[in-house]
């Protein structure tokens, strides 16, 4: 599935079968009938050290969900999550502790991240407080350290949030993470609300500081192109699941899953002779609900190339580099002889 596994190696965090449920009651007070929202419904994937995974898809499809469960801010319904190898299933607040040191979290809205009541200092220095890594003076020099490496002026430690621009928030919320000395960051659309200047200085910047600290990525995004130039590896979701999961340029030269075939195709090409020649592919049908359990493939009613097995039996992430859970790309696939 990556390089850590290809090599042997314990994956730095490893997910396994992870399900996010949320049960809900519709109709009537009386008549009402039990239902349940599959918002991540049974992913897994693995991330290696030095490693960004990124993570794609529509809105709703449970990119984000998958990162609260990771950390916890969500609790899974079922699955696994482990880090080196050690599983944080049923951790006491006390063990979790140690687990949320190595595991941050850099959230989508850079202002609702960021206690509007407290200073640049305080919020950066408040995970060393909490960690009791560092306290008086020393918390104080951290800080001002911290802030100069993600590229804010010292000069602004008193400052509150709302005097700064969006990406300075953002870089005060990197800067916030990075406080503990985290081995992976969750990355939750964090450009998003950026303006697109902005956006590259912020993607320039966790690629700095993942050469220089040696950090992991989860990078969650609806952007491909911003996936494309920092992800390692892409996986694309659909509906709860991971439908495609691929080396990144394995997945943008040569798409499988015909989903992934028709987000790439909506991506902006700057060379109008290449955008000239492209084929857009416009989905048909409805977005699928949920709350609704689908016997076979999610993405059948909408799916170009469907076959009568994809609306009777799920197909699973097969475990090799390229992935794509589809019957009729992997049963062409099998069909071709080794050699052509």
């Amino acid at each position: 599935m990556n390089d850590a596994v290809e090599s042997n190696e314990t994956p730095l965090l490893s997910v396994r079968d992870l399900k996010v449920h949320f049960p809900f009651r519709r109709g009537s007070l009386f008549n009402s009938q039990k239902g349940v929202i599959r918002a991540v419904d049974g992913i897994s994937f693995d991330i290696g050290r030095g490693e960004t995974l990124g993570l794609v898809g529509e809105s709703g499809c449970g990119k984000s969900t998958t990162a609260r469960a990771i950390i916890n801010l969500v609790p899974p319904t079922s699955g696994d999550v482990q880090i080196d190898g050690v599983s944080i299933a049923g951790m006491s607040d006390a063990a979790m502790l140690p687990y949320r040191r190595r595991v941050q979290m850099v959230f989508q809205d850079p202002f609702a991240s960021l206690n509007p009541r407290m200073t640049v200092g305080a919020i950066i220095g408040e995970p060393l407080v909490v960690h009791s890594l560092a306290k008086g003076r020393d918390r104080k020099l951290e800080v001002l350290r911290l802030m100069e490496l993600v590229g804010l002026n010292p000069r602004f430690l008193n400052r509150y949030p709302h005097e700064f621009s969006g990406g300075q928030r953002q870089r005060i919320g990197i800067a916030r993470a990075l406080a503990v000395q985290p081995d992976i960051i969750l990355c939750d659309e964090p450009v998003s609300a950026l303006d697109v200047s902005i956006q590259a200085q912020i993607i320039n910047l966790l690629m700095d500081l993942q050469q220089k600290l040696g950090l992991s990525y989860l990078f969650i995004a609806h952007d491909l192109a911003v996936v494309r130039h920092i992800a390692t590896r892409v996986g694309v979701m659909y509906l709860g699941r991971i439908v495609e999961l691929a080396k990144s340029e394995d997945l943008y030269a040569g798409p499988k899953h015909p989903y992934t075939e028709a987000l790439l195709s909506a991506v902006p090409v700057p060379d109008p002779e290449v955008a000239a020649k492209r084929q857009r592919i416009v989905l048909s049908g409805e977005v699928p609900s949920p709350d609704r359990y689908y016997p076979g493939c999610a993405f059948a009613d909408r799916c170009p190339v469907k076959i009568d097995r994809c609306t009777t039996d799920r197909p699973e992430l097969p475990g090799k580099p390229h992935a794509a859970a589809c019957w009729v790309r992997e049963e062409a696939l099998a069909e071709t002889p080794a050699n052509a």
